[in-house]
Formats: structure tokens, sequence, C-alpha cells
């Protein structure tokens, strides 16, 4: 803890700050989720499901969610992957901070700073993990609703299973959207082993650029077109 200068804590609040606010805003703010991306694909895969009851061959919407389950389950595989990497670094973190200590503006050369900074990277894709298993288990959940859709026309409750198939999905693809959102700022934390302005700088880039995804890309206003 002492290792960690005064510029270092304030990079950290920085970065934990600028992570819980932009959650904040993004997924509790009504004026912004409504504009946001994400409210767009709801209604898309709202959409999408209640089609769904007026098929009998479903072959389509089983490889959708299975396209869906492919892309979360690669990126939970890979945050286990990553994991197992930062233990080993945490294993050795003389060699660490040497290897990272030599390169040009490093301020990591201290075993302990190292390990606090290794340590929050081990927090965010443990964070990472977490979301991207539970987005990937509610996907799988979202399948077997899908396969107990009526076939029946007449069936009362085809339109409520439809729906019900609808916010599981979508409370997936939140789930999903969390954990991608670690990665993101996983990769401004790792900034922090070279300098702690790196840190600030990568993170007000991290943000900049999720806030242009999700709220002025081209692809938010095609989807709102629809």
């Amino acid at each position: 803890m002492h290792s960690l200068s005064i510029l270092d804590w304030i990079a950290l609040l920085v970065f934990a700050g600028c992570w819980l606010g932009y959650s904040y805003t993004v997924d509790k703010v009504p004026s912004f989720i409504r504009r946001s991306v994400i409210a767009a694909m709801d209604e898309h895969r709202r959409r999408w499901l209640r089609t769904t009851v007026t098929r009998d061959n479903r072959i389509m919407d089983t490889q959708i969610i299975g396209n869906l389950m492919n892309s979360t389950g690669f990126l939970a595989n890979t945050a286990i992957f990553i994991l197992g990497g930062l233990v080993a670094m945490m294993g050795s973190p003389e060699l660490g901070a040497r290897v990272f200590g030599a390169l040009p503006f490093a301020t990591t050369s201290d075993p302990a700073a190292w390990e606090m900074k290794v340590a929050l990277l081990l927090l965010i894709f443990v964070r990472a993990f977490f979301e991207l298993t539970w987005a990937l288990r509610q996907f799988n959940y979202c399948s077997i609703v899908i396969g107990g859709l009526s076939h029946d026309a007449d069936d009362p409750n085809r339109e409520t299973h439809a729906e019900m198939a609808a916010k599981v999905a979508n409370r997936a693809a939140r789930h999903f959207n969390t954990g991608l959102r670690a990665y993101y700022f996983g990769l401004a934390a790792l900034a922090w082993i070279l300098h702690p302005l790196a840190l600030v700088i990568a993170t007000a880039f991290v943000v900049q650029e999720l806030y242009r995804r999700e709220f002025r890309s081209v692809v938010r206003e095609a989807l709102r077109e629809g």
C-alpha cells in the first residue's frame, strides 16, 4: 500500500470513478438508457422473438442463439486464460517489475506496487468472467424457452412466452455488455503498469470510445431507424 504514490492513488480514483460513473449513467439513468444502442437492440430482440412463434421451422432461431452463446463463451474462455497469466505474473513480482520497469517512462519497479497493479487486473477480469458466464447461462435459458414455444396458433400463452424469451435474451445481452465493458477497462488498467498518467489517459479514451459507440455510432442510428 505504501509503495503507491499520491499520483497512483489519484489515477486509481479517476479510473474507479469513471468506470462506476459511466456504468451507473448508462445502465440506470432512463434518459441515457432510451438513447443507447443497447435499448435499440432490446427492441429488435423482442421483434425477433415475437416472430419466432409464427414459424414452424425454428432452425434459424436456434442458430442465432448458438451464435450468441459462441461469442459469449469465447470471451469467457479468454478471460480464464487472461486470469491464468495474471496469476503467473503475481507469482513472480520481482521479475515482472524488473521487466516492465525497463520500459520508457515506466514507474513500476517496486514488487509491492507491481502486485497492486496486477491485483487490479485480476479483479477486473474476474468480474468479466462472472458477467460473461452468467450471460451464457441466460442465453441457454432463452434457448430452452424458445424450444418450448407453442406451434398452436390458438394457444393464448404464445405471446406471453415469446415476451418471456425476449426478457431473458435482453438480460443476457446486458450482462454480456457489462462483461465486454470490463474488457475495455481492463485494457485501460494495463496502462497503469507504465505510469499513473497513462492510466488516466487510457481511462478517458475508453470512456470516450464507449460513449461514442453506444450513443453516437452509425450502427446506433441505423438500428433506431427501424
